[in-house]
């Protein structure tokens, strides 16, 4: 077994393969022929794409479409080749406009663009320990202006919490009205942004008072996980494998990545936190961060940090790991998890 399944097998416990449905959307008249087609394509390759025309129809033009943008045209039923670089890892919707005579007909097909790099194992050291509140179901983590910050869930007790890490004195605490379930969190433009789980909602604060600014609607049709920003732009997950690119002025998303490692999407990605230009992920009920190219959704590393729930003595099989904060002034990381009695702050090697 290659190395990077093997740590697949930590991040996922299995592996997810196939091209899924390949019949997406024919029709009678023509088919892309997808025979030649292995089950997953990687990023540096290019797909040739050959019309199938069982009704031997005389083919005037073809204009070729990915994921519904126009990539080219051939006349007659030439191949057409398009090139995978630059294009997201995960499901790919190829869409043939056949023109004939005075009519046209779509032929498509999905495919999968899976990831090619293969994945380090990663070291840590814990450097130090400091207590937990173990009622803190936590979902977000993040240091602002030295201080730390932790937003968690379960409705009627989700809040967000300004604290002393090293003592756990809280210096402010905000309660969520009882029907909310709170999520992630992240800092940016002198606010902070809050997630809820399935109510839709986010709440903007201002970051110094924690005063509630404003209450904004998801743009998407999408659960609120985890946050973090480049300081331009808010990366959120949804509880998929997607990671999606919000503009803050505006709550709508512009953008988004799949992570995948290997061959495998990294579904339930949770807790996000960016650290020197790498996503630092965690996966919902895996005892393993994942660390994620922001721009090709590729995870680069994996942290087993399995040896950390052996630690906690006091904690059971639903109390995951989940909360990642890098303090750029030690320049460490602290971990927690859900409803822990402690927070590691760790440093990460090769």
């Amino acid at each position: 077994m290659k190395k990077y399944n093997f740590l697949t097998v930590i991040l996922l416990g299995i592996t997810l393969i196939g091209c899924g449905d390949k019949n997406k959307g024919e029709n009678s008249f023509f088919t892309i022929d997808d025979s030649a087609f292995p089950a997953h394509f990687l990023p540096q390759e290019a797909v040739s794409i050959a019309i199938l025309n069982p009704n031997a129809k005389e083919i005037d033009s073809v204009a070729y479409f990915v994921n519904d943008k126009k990539v080219g045209s051939t006349k007659g039923a030439e191949k057409f080749k398009f090139e995978l670089k630059g294009q997201k890892l995960g499901y790919q919707y190829l869409k043939a406009t056949v023109y004939f005579g005075s009519d046209s007909s779509d032929a498509t097909k999905r495919i999968e663009v899976v990831s090619n790099v293969e994945p380090k194992l990663l070291n840590f050291k814990i450097v130090n320990t400091y207590p937990h509140d173990k009622k803190s179901f936590t979902e977000g983590l993040e240091f602002y202006k030295d201080t730390l910050y932790e937003s968690t869930g379960e409705k009627g007790n989700s809040f967000l919490r300004k604290y002393d890490y090293k003592t756990g004195k809280t210096f402010k605490q905000i309660n969520l009205d009882p029907k909310y379930f709170g999520e992630g969190i992240t800092f940016i433009n002198g606010e902070l942004f809050q997630l809820t789980w399935q109510e839709k909602t986010g709440f903007i604060y201002d970051a110094n008072t924690l005063k509630l600014k404003k209450t904004f609607t998801y743009e998407k049709e999408i659960e609120g996980w985890g946050m973090t920003n480049d300081g331009k732009y808010i990366y959120q997950s949804d509880g998929t494998e997607k990671i999606w690119k919000m503009d803050p002025a505006t709550q709508k998303m512009v953008d988004y990545i799949n992570v995948y490692s290997g061959t495998s999407k990294i579904k339930a990605v949770n807790e996000l936190e960016l650290i020197n230009g790498k996503f630092y992920v965690n996966v919902f009920q895996k005892d393993a961060i994942a660390v994620v190219n922001p721009a090709s959704g590729a995870v680069e590393g994996i942290l087993n940090m399995s040896s950390l729930r052996k630690l906690m003595k006091d904690i059971d099989s639903g109390d995951v790991v989940n909360g990642i904060a890098y303090n750029p002034k030690t320049k460490t990381i602290f971990v927690t998890g859900k409803n822990w009695s402690k927070m590691f702050e760790i440093t990460v090697s090769e």
